[in-house]
């Protein structure tokens, strides 16, 4: 019975929490979703500008690499 226990209790313990987690969450207003969906929009930029220029200096060394071969 032990062993069982040892199974169910972390599980019920999780159970409890996700419950306590979902009915503390709220559905966000329409000026926190903005804001949200602002800055989410603002880091897909962000990082497709880092990944664009890094491909952009490396395009011209891999050539240099490759083509002195």
């Amino acid at each position: 019975m032990d062993s069982l226990d040892s199974v169910v209790d972390p599980l019920r313990d999780f159970a409890k929490d996700s419950v306590r987690l979902v009915k503390r969450c709220h559905k966000p207003d329409r000026k926190e979703f903005t804001k949200v969906a602002f800055r989410t929009a603002i880091g897909f930029v962000v990082m497709g500008f880092v990944g664009f220029f890094v491909k952009l200096i490396f395009i011209p060394i891999n050539n240099i690499i490759v083509g002195s071969a």
